[in-house]
């Protein structure tokens, strides 16, 4: 016999855990599940200064507290990845590597993962010097070069928490200007161990068969080829959506993304969704915690009225 809930959350970001909350606090049964440990992308984040509350708290300080506040009405935590979900209308089948769960509404907060470059050398020198985490993989640097391809806010942030470990940081960026807030840039720019490079993407990335030696690029607007020498490479080029096993139930857009409502609805009647893994324009834990809230709430509407 599959274990039944009210509500399943897939993913335990900071969107899922607030779902888990609102969702059990209403007196549901709730059970989240996760491939991996709660906090999502918050793991991989040094340092959060964007979310009331906290001047400055560690990613990873902040999944704690919000897990401990998700779990403190009754949700349960599983580990697993989730296979398959199956719209059976009032009941949804989801199916994980590990168990399968019987369940009136579903909530996705798979969120997105790194983007990669897609050059020579990316994969071969993965773990080898080729990383999406500085928070993770930054001190293997110590007093060492490293390059951070990316313009954007992880970008930036991630150059910062680099430059306070390592020698020297070089930012490679295809525009001739950050995305990154401001405030970022202005550290950034200030900092005397961050150099920029412009208008330039990374064609390949270079090893001695055992770890980056450095990489090749191309200035994309006179064509210009060099060569960085660098001990790491820290890719920071986007987000793709995590969707692929729910194709099924054609609920996302053609890149992916997941489309919803302002309730957090999705097309298929009981499965909402939430994060980053939305059609959205702004991806951040404070949208995310938002529209965990709004869903929590919204399923706890629809599974009352199935009763």
């Amino acid at each position: 016999m599959m274990e039944k809930y009210d509500v399943i959350v897939i993913g335990a970001g900071p969107g899922g855990m607030t779902a888990a909350l609102y969702a059990s606090r209403a007196n549901l049964s709730v059970l989240m599940i996760d491939r991996g440990i709660y906090g999502g992308q918050m793991n991989n984040t040094a340092e959060i200064e964007n979310y009331p509350g906290f001047k400055s708290i560690l990613g990873p300080d902040l999944a704690k507290k919000m897990y401990e506040s998700s779990t403190n009405f009754g949700a349960k935590y599983a580990y697993g990845t989730v296979e398959s979900v199956e719209d059976k209308g009032n009941t949804k089948i989801v199916k994980t590597d590990q168990d399968s769960y019987e369940t009136s509404s579903v909530i996705i907060g798979t969120g997105s993962q790194y983007r990669k470059l897609g050059v020579p050398g990316e994969e071969e020198y993965s773990g080898k010097g080729v990383s999406y985490c500085a928070v993770c993989d930054g001190a293997f640097f110590k007093n060492r070069e490293v390059v951070v391809v990316g313009g954007g806010d992880s970008a930036i942030s991630e150059a910062l928490y680099l430059a306070g470990i390592v020698a020297k940081v070089t930012v490679i960026h295809r525009r001739d200007q950050l995305r990154a807030q401001k405030v970022l840039q202005d550290r950034a720019f200030a900092n005397d161990k961050i150099d920029f490079v412009w208008n330039t993407n990374v064609t390949e990335i270079m090893g001695d068969n055992m770890k980056v030696t450095g990489v090749k690029t191309v200035n994309n607007e006179t064509n210009e080829e060099k060569t960085i020498d660098a001990n790491g490479v820290f890719v920071y080029v986007g987000n793709n959506p995590v969707t692929d096993v729910f194709s099924n139930l054609n609920i996302t857009d053609e890149k992916g993304w997941i489309k919803t409502n302002d309730r957090m609805e999705t097309s298929v009647k009981g499965i909402f969704a939430i994060g980053d893994v939305r059609v959205k324009e702004l991806r951040q834990v404070s949208t995310a915690v938002g529209d965990g809230g709004i869903a929590g709430q919204n399923a706890f509407e629809y599974v009352s009225s199935l009763k």
